[in-house]
């Protein structure tokens, strides 16, 4: 639960993931986000925007590089996680991606716990995402109604866009 982790530990996570959003390839057709997975005071693994092969999302990495950890398929990882597992993302997790691409919303909702509770109950995010690509993200609802918390985590929002649209035109 939020109410668990203190302040300097959410900034901390906050600003790894914006340490690994810095790594992500500028481009003018994404934003370069980072994310963490994280339990009590445990880095389970860090990932950035196309870290990895394809049109990758920094959550997506996470979650492919955790799997082969865990020598698991993606969608079984939410068996092996363990319990209390928080994701730290810089941007609020997309619900919509172009054809053929799971948004990062589905993969955090389809990451279910033996017992079919999920796996990841609460998301840190730093800022919405802008509506430069789909419009209006309804990322936050969709994890909320199914019972994942999400919380703002202030302080890295101008930091947090600088680092996301680089490589975007800067319209005057």
């Amino acid at each position: 639960m939020a109410s668990e982790m203190s302040e300097d530990a959410l900034r901390q996570y906050m600003q790894l993931a914006l340490t690994e959003a810095r790594k992500s390839p500028p481009k003018p057709t994404n934003f370069c986000v980072g994310a963490c997975l994280v339990t009590g005071d445990e880095i389970l693994v860090t990932g950035y925007t196309l870290e990895r092969e394809g049109n990758t999302h920094a959550e997506q990495c996470c979650f492919i590089k955790l799997a082969e950890t865990y020598g698991c398929e993606a969608e079984e990882l939410g068996e092996h996680l363990p319990q209390g597992v928080v994701l730290f993302t810089t941007m609020e997790p997309c619900n919509t991606r172009s054809v053929g691409n799971m948004a990062c919303v589905d993969r955090i909702l389809r990451l279910r716990r033996r017992d079919g509770k999920q796996a990841v109950g609460t998301v840190y995010v730093g800022v919405s995402e802008p509506e430069t690509f789909v419009g209006v993200n309804e990322g936050k609802r969709k994890l909320e109604d199914a019972g994942v918390q999400v919380v703002h985590v202030p302080g890295f929002e101008d930091q947090i866009l600088e680092v996301a649209t680089a490589g975007h035109v800067k319209r005057r």
